[in-house]
């Protein structure tokens, strides 16, 4: 018999106890000295953080690469923000050295107007929006009819919808670019619309399957006792199923926003008319152009900052959609 402490062996009176009770002290003694042993955080044991030698590299290299991360992830947004009210000469001659020049405001309002930014900012917000909404409708709709409907043809449709990862995109470009020159059975061309734009991002295989993923995890308990309740498949998708899905349906619309406002090639083939174009297509026409050099960054930095400032605002949606994404606990 293994020994055990004589207190965990002994009643509070003193008496030791029954004898079939003595296996179950045993294990109740060794939980409580396992719950009380520290649980070691990684490859430095608890012990050893201890030390004070320890305490002070940990600090120095946790320091270190909290610095390296800022400098990494801020420093070409600090330094394109200084750039765009910078003179051309000072980013010409010494690109390190414009912080210490004299701020030029001026070059902002020449950005914005002068160089269509504005327009093009809003060309943008157009299509993302567009896209955004043909997304989620189509990802929305089909993961509902694989997961949640599940008709006999599902697995045929859902592999399918699976087999499109594995092709690249560029192969899809020649037909699709066909197909929007003119539309099969309408016999009208999409060219120089938005709709050239929108029809096309909303096929995503990738969006699909993380909502089919995501669906699957709720309970199906809750769907029974929708339908039990005489709910019919569209009550359930938007009284049951969209509530619960807030989390991932915001994670998939971010996602769209960010792939929308940085998608080059699509717009500048289906978008030749200057006046639609997106800020993606504008950008190297304009470097292109006879535009100084500070109105150019200017111009970067209007681009940039608005989807920064996007990211900032809904970060805890998005974060907490990531986490979520895995499922529900029932």
């Amino acid at each position: 018999m293994s020994v055990v402490d004589d207190t965990a062996l002994t009643t509070a009176g003193g008496v030791p106890p029954a004898p079939g009770a003595a296996p179950a002290l045993a294990r109740r003694g060794r939980r409580r000295r396992a719950a009380q042993e520290p649980k070691e955080r990684g490859v430095i044991s608890s012990a050893d953080r201890k030390r004070r030698s320890v305490q002070v590299w940990l600090w120095i290299i946790q320091s270190l690469m909290l610095v390296g991360l800022v400098i990494a992830g801020l420093g070409p947004l600090v330094w394109s923000a200084k750039a765009s009210v910078s003179s051309s000469q000072a980013i010409v001659s010494d690109p390190m050295s414009i912080w210490f020049t004299p701020n030029q405001w001026g070059n902002l309002p020449l950005a914005w107007n002068g160089a269509q930014i504005g327009q093009s900012l809003g060309n943008t917000v157009i299509l993302a929006v567009g896209s955004t909404i043909a997304t989620l409708f189509v990802s929305v709709t089909g993961a509902y009819l694989l997961s949640v409907l599940r008709p006999k043809w599902g697995p045929v449709l859902s592999g399918a919808v699976l087999a499109t990862l594995f092709l690249p995109g560029v192969i899809s470009l020649v037909p699709l670019y066909l197909t929007i020159l003119r539309m099969p059975l309408l016999n009208i061309s999409l060219q120089d619309t938005f709709w050239a734009v929108w029809l096309p991002s909303a096929a995503s295989a990738f969006n699909v399957l993380v909502l089919v993923r995501f669906f699957d995890s709720i309970p199906r308990e809750l769907l029974e006792a929708a339908k039990i309740d005489g709910a019919g498949p569209l009550r359930v998708l938007f009284s049951v199923v969209l509530p619960l899905s807030r989390p991932i349906i915001g994670v998939v619309a971010l996602l769209s926003v960010i792939g929308s406002w940085k998608e080059f090639l699509w717009p500048m083939l289906v978008l030749s008319d200057p006046a639609l174009q997106p800020v993606s297509v504008m950008l190297p026409r304009i470097a292109q152009g006879n535009s100084p050099l500070s109105v150019q960054m200017a111009a970067v930095f209007l681009t940039i900052i608005l989807p920064v400032v996007l990211f900032v605002i809904f970060q805890k949606q998005f974060l907490r959609g990531v986490g979520t994404a895995g499922g529900i606990k029932g």
